[in-house]
């Protein structure tokens, strides 16, 4: 099961790619003509429906400044504590909220990304490893090859926790 929206400003222009069976008419073999009931292709998935639901509300009653003025003290925190292990390699200046998003990337010296995230996985921190999608950005800086670390700090995310990973990441040992 999925769970998307679509938006758009002249459904009566949409149509069925494919029909056989419909999730609100069962004897029919072409779907109804009236919408949104055109365009279902089965059971909903309710339960992603619901969690979409209470996604949304969460982010409205909190406010998405509020999020986002979060995540970037975690990541400037992050950012501050990740300069002063001397074995690690970031590869941006100090996030500025004008010009980033709660996002980082960083390496430590003698590593491939996933050692390191598999040595923060064995501490329970979750990151990101890899080229990230983004292979013209490792190019750039010189990364192809091993990846990087990517920490994304989320509104649940507590400074305690960034504390726990600047700590492991300190403990961890350059190779070369």
């Amino acid at each position: 099961m999925g769970t998307g929206i679509m938006i758009t400003s002249s459904a009566d222009k949409l149509d069925t790619i494919i029909e056989g069976g419909t999730g609100t008419s069962s004897m029919m073999l072409c779907h109804p003509e009236e919408m949104p009931k055109k365009l279902e292709s089965g059971t909903p998935n309710t339960i992603g429906i619901a969690g979409l639901k209470a996604g949304v509300d969460f982010v409205k009653k909190t406010g998405i400044k509020n999020i986002f003025s979060h995540e970037m003290e975690l990541i400037n925190y992050a950012y501050d504590g990740l300069k002063n292990i001397k074995n690690v390699e970031l590869y941006v200046s100090k996030p500025d909220v004008k010009y980033f998003v709660p996002v980082l990337s960083f390496n430590v010296k003698g590593y491939i990304s996933d050692e390191i995230g598999k040595i923060l996985n064995e501490k329970n921190i979750a990151v990101r490893t890899g080229l990230h999608c983004s292979p013209v950005a490792h190019r750039h800086f010189n990364t192809i090859d091993r990846g990087t670390v990517r920490i994304s700090p989320s509104i649940f995310t507590k400074k305690v926790e960034i504390d726990k990973f600047l700590k492991v990441v300190s403990s961890i040992h350059t190779k070369i």
